[in-house]
């Protein structure tokens, strides 16, 4: 089965041997990630689109791929010749998936179990109406040839000097947090979270130092469910003293079957719906607990993990310095043909120099002129930008290191500064405007994200501009770069922001056709008035007679910025104070790490503005 047409020929086969009207096809795994193996790239095997995001729907005679707008040019090219239909499912009169298929089809509707978590399941059983929806695996018996295996690269222990705190320590506060809730079982599928609970790592998917695996938390034991040709013997035996059972990763349905505890805790957001399945017999009382109570304490950074995360920025913000040291010196000579895809390499081996360094953080995003407005660019061989003439060069990057995780965003003028316009200074102003008034914040304990994500949008709102991603995600310690629970964006999440938080901090503007504009730093919570660094930014404290808590954000990202683009008439004195500190500390932080034209260099880019 070499084509598209002949693999949902055979698909519809199978349908119909199950009684099968529509089979959904998502673009996930059973573990929910972020990135994922090839092995469970089922929607990309079955439609043909090869993006990241895109949901396919075949039926007895037609066959879909929903995605958003970031993907609509890739999907019109990959899909010719394969009879499936794009659906834009940005656009406003795009029908959801439920939508259509309450429209069009009559019968049952099935889907992967493993490939929905317990509450999209939920959710997709709530909205199809009166259509049946069961769960069955109609792509594994026709996805035989080529199919990619489960990687079995080999894990390897996360060393507690990096993590500072043990794997026992952990197993207690998660067996507290059980006998909080009169539970007695946790399921985890997240693969972060069992990467931060056993203190392992590895290199299973792109990006996050990830182990494939499953693992169940009881109050006598830790069962992790992982393929035994990806633990040696040394660290099986370290995984063991430490209160671990190990188990062959497919065992976990029929250990779940068997589990002979009464109350079992999992999120519903982050489990599928097929372990959930496995669970469910009249004697178990199954709670949907979100988010984890392993995701909470991770979010949760301890002094180890922050001064870890420090050095990392540390090893990032000398390769960031010499990387722009580099482009600067191009731009001046133009000696060699460089494009967006070039530069994200370039990038990447100032990166690799560092000692800690491992892998990037994520697919840099490199965007020239109109690729930058692009929310989620990604560049491809043959199709990228060229570094040509004048413009905007938006750069989103961020490197894995062994002692934490970075994620930042430059947007850079390159040529002759004669030619940045008043419109782009402007634009560029009030992304900083808003960049800072988040830095600078200060709130009391219990604040939620959506209630600080005001003060990002405020300059441009006023001028009628806003931008349709979230201000801050939460980041994890050399894992993923996108960590929950809590966030800042306008979306009501109810989880507070907690000291120990690490958030980025990254408003925007983009101009369809033009550019885009994004500054972003990582920020950590910390108490108000705590910060590890003199600075004149934040005020004394006022006399609080209430006693409550305040925090404040410490920025943890060391790069300058592209001051050539700022508007100074736009800037209050606070921020242009704000500015040139956070401009010294990233001089005083990353000199000794230079050499003498390096410093001369960043000396320059970290000069005091007016």
């Amino acid at each position: 089965m070499n084509t598209i047409i002949e693999r949902l020929a055979t698909l519809r086969e199978q349908m119909t041997k199950a009684g099968v009207s529509a089979y959904i096809v998502p673009g996930t795994d059973p573990h929910n990630s972020e990135y994922m193996a090839a092995h469970w790239a089922e929607m990309q095997w079955i439609s043909g689109f090869q993006g990241e995001t895109g949901t396919a729907v075949i039926t007895k005679n037609e066959a879909l791929l929903w995605t958003d707008s970031r993907y609509y040019l890739q999907a019109e090219q990959e899909l010719q010749g394969t009879t499936v239909c794009l659906m834009r499912e940005s656009d406003i009169d795009c029908p959801t998936i439920a939508q259509w298929l309450q429209r069009n089809i009559q019968g049952t509707v099935a889907v992967n179990a493993e490939m929905y978590t317990v509450n999209a399941f939920k959710q997709l059983r709530e909205s199809i109406g009166n259509l049946q929806l069961t769960t069955c695996d109609l792509i594994r018996p026709i996805w035989m040839d080529n199919r990619p295996d489960i990687p079995m690269n080999k894990l390897y222990i996360y060393d507690d000097l990096y993590t500072g705190e043990s794997v026992e320590s952990k197993l207690t506060r998660v067996r507290q947090a059980l006998h909080n809730e009169n539970a007695q079982s946790l399921l985890i599928a997240a693969l972060d979270e069992i990467g931060w609970l056993l203190n392992i790592r590895g290199t299973d998917v792109d990006y996050t130092p990830c182990v494939i695996g499953y693992a169940v938390v009881e109050t006598n034991r830790c069962t992790f469910f992982v393929d035994e040709r990806k633990v040696n013997a040394q660290d099986a035996a370290t995984l063991q003293t430490k209160g671990i059972t190990l188990r062959p990763y497919e065992d976990i349905y029929d250990y779940l079957r068997n589990l002979s505890a009464h109350t079992v805790l999992l999120d519903g957001n982050r489990v599928n719906e097929a372990l959930y399945e496995a669970l469910c017999s009249e004697q178990r009382n199954i709670r949907l607990l979100t988010p984890c109570p392993v995701q909470k304490m991770m979010s949760v950074k301890n002094m180890t993990e922050i001064q870890g995360e420090r050095t990392a920025m540390m090893e990032d913000g000398v390769a960031l310095t010499r990387f722009f040291r580099w482009l600067d010196s191009w731009q001046a000579k133009r000696d060699s043909k460089e494009t967006e895809l070039t530069l994200a390499a370039r990038l990447h081996n100032y990166r690799a120099q560092g000692k800690h360094f491992t892998d990037e953080s994520f697919c840099t995003i490199a965007g020239w002129n109109a690729n930058g407005a692009i929310v989620h660019y990604h560049a491809e061989e043959g199709k990228c930008a060229k570094i040509e003439g004048n413009g905007v060069l938006l750069l989103d990057s961020g490197g894995q290191y062994l002692d934490g995780t970075t994620d930042i965003t430059r947007t850079v003028w390159i040529g002759d500064e004669k030619d940045i316009t008043p419109q782009l200074k402007r634009d560029y102003t009030l992304v900083m405007k808003g960049h800072i008034a988040l830095a600078r914040a200060r709130f009391p304990k219990g604040t939620r994200g959506n209630q600080l994500d005001i003060l990002a949008h405020q300059y441009m709102w006023q001028e009628g501009i806003t931008y349709g991603h979230g201000t801050g995600h939460g980041v994890g310690h050399f894992m993923g770069c996108h960590e929950g629970p809590a966030n800042i964006r306008t979306d009501n999440n109810t989880n507070p922001i907690q000291e120990g938080n690490i958030f980025s901090d990254e408003p925007g503007i983009y101009r369809t056709g033009e550019y885009g504009i994004r500054t972003e730093n990582l920020v950590l919570t910390v108490k108000a008035g705590s910060q590890p660094y003199a600075s004149p930014v934040y005020r004394p404290l006022s006399d609080r007679t209430t006693g409550e808590t305040y925090y404040e954000f410490e920025t943890l990202t060391l790069c300058f910025y592209d001051t050539r683009l700022l508007d100074r008439t736009m800037l209050t004195a606070d921020e242009i104070q704000w500015l040139n500190a956070y401009h010294q500390r990233v001089y005083d932080t990353l000199l000794p790490h230079l050499n003498e034209e390096e410093r001369a260099y960043l000396q320059v880019k970290c000069l005091p503005i007016v």
